[in-house]
């Protein structure tokens, strides 16, 4: 009588993430979860650890048959600018905790805010499924997700745009540009070169060349960088992860030369149409905050917005990080940053994002 009631019970403990078998378990939860994403993979972890100087932590809860009832990915996030946090996952717009009942959702929130409290970070953000209780300030207002799936070819996927910003896409089809992808040093350095431009030109810093060489390495196969190049010159690139059949365009962006070639237009039809034939299904454009450019531009794209719900929790209200550049404390020091010499810039930006998380 008593066996059901023994087997539902869990522990939480602590994960080597440098353990190979470890690694190996988790990372077969994760692709059998419905809710995963690339972002609660070990690899991810490790590699923004990696590339940005971070420490990677990892809890599990597990049955008493030792199988994982739930698993929550965390980065322990340190800077001299924005704080101490511990963050899941760190560098990432997914994560959390992943669980299959809300009992192990609710176990791996208080674990996980135990570990914050040894670790001395006056702040746990948990970005997914999260914990409930009046512990936690939950933020469903900042954030939309867009994602949707992919069309069966190139031309059903022209007409499942929305008409205005098909014609965009047609109006790049016609444009001399080039596109290749890749991983290698070549394909790396352009990436940088045009996503460092870009990040400048909105403002924000960029992350650390190192950040996107460890993600690339971890990731192998299942992540590659997208470049579209007019007269042999890249003005707009991505990368992209894969995971259980859907793309992530993550980090991309464009030249100040992009717009007027629709660049981005063609880069994102093209990795598209790239995913599609690595056997993708799915689209993910990732999250942007409510009421931007970059929301109503996905928007244009025929991708619906739904909102990502986001938990907080911390020693007292004052100690919650707000790292928000919507944030008017940061309007002034944007503004400075678009000013910019690039190369100061790149010297500069990696500093300062490597503490953001």
């Amino acid at each position: 009588m008593n066996m059901p009631l023994i087997s539902t019970l869990l522990a939480v403990r602590a994960v080597n993430l440098g353990d190979a078998h470890e690694r190996t378990r988790i990372a077969a939860f994760v692709h059998a979860h419905p809710n995963a994403t690339p972002f609660h993979l070990p690899a991810w972890s490790i590699a923004v650890a990696r590339g940005c100087g971070q420490i990677a932590h990892a809890l599990i809860a597990e049955r008493a048959d030792g199988s994982i009832a739930g698993y929550v990915p965390l980065t322990e996030v340190r800077s001299p600018l924005f704080g101490r946090a511990l963050v899941s996952n760190g560098f990432a717009v997914g994560g959390g905790i992943l669980a299959e009942d809300e009992a192990a959702v609710e176990t791996l929130g208080d674990a996980a805010w135990a570990l914050a409290e040894t670790l001395k970070c006056p702040t746990l953000e948990l970005r997914g499924a999260e914990p409930t209780g009046p512990e936690w300030k939950v933020d469903r207002d900042t954030y939309l997700g867009f994602a949707r799936d992919l069309a069966a070819d190139d031309e059903a996927e022209l007409l499942a745009i929305p008409r205005k910003q098909r014609a965009e896409v047609r109006k790049s089809l016609e444009i001399d540009l080039q596109v290749t992808t890749g991983n290698g040093k070549a394909d790396q350095a352009a990436h940088f070169a045009v996503y460092a431009e870009s990040v400048r030109n909105l403002g924000t810093p960029v992350f650390p060349a190192r950040l996107f060489r460890e993600v690339l390495a971890a990731f192998g196969d299942n992540a590659d960088i997208l470049t579209v190049s007019a007269n042999g010159r890249p003005v707009a690139s991505v990368l992209s992860l894969y995971f259980n059949d859907t793309v992530y365009p993550y980090w991309g962006g464009g030249t100040a030369t992009a717009r007027a070639l629709r660049a981005n237009d063609r880069m994102y039809f093209a990795l598209m149409s790239h995913a599609r034939a690595k056997g993708c299904v799915r689209f993910d454009f990732g999250r942007s905050k409510v009421g931007t450019g970059p929301a109503a531009f996905k928007k244009n794209w025929g991708f619906p917005g739904v909102p990502l719900m986001y938990v907080k929790r911390a020693a007292s209200e004052g100690a919650l990080r707000d790292i928000n550049p919507l944030n008017p404390r940061y309007r002034l020091k944007i503004e400075m940053w678009k000013k910019l010499p690039l190369w100061v810039a790149n010297q500069v930006g990696p500093y300062i994002s490597k503490g953001l998380g």
